[in-house]
């Protein structure tokens, strides 16, 4: 089975976690009109000054998606 990866946006202060859930729309927006085949979308509270958002892809995809979208990072998602 081909790892998935996460790729990762951070936000941090007092509107990080706005931030965020407003990053996941574009993600989606991207998603739906690039035809992108993503597994999924989301954004996490960190804590009260830290957010994240993250959309997974398959490792095949993960450079092409790093490379158009600049996220801050990622790592090897594994589903809870």
């Amino acid at each position: 089975m081909e790892r998935q990866i996460k790729l990762i946006w951070d936000f941090r202060g007092p509107a990080a976690h706005k931030t965020a859930e407003h990053h996941e729309i574009h993600l989606k927006e991207f998603i739906t009109l690039e035809k992108v085949a993503a597994i999924t979308t989301g954004f996490t509270e960190l804590n009260d000054m830290h957010s994240i958002a993250f959309l997974v892809v398959h490792e095949r995809d993960m450079i092409a998606m790093r490379d158009r979208l600049k996220p801050h990072r990622g790592e090897v998602y594994v589903e809870n």
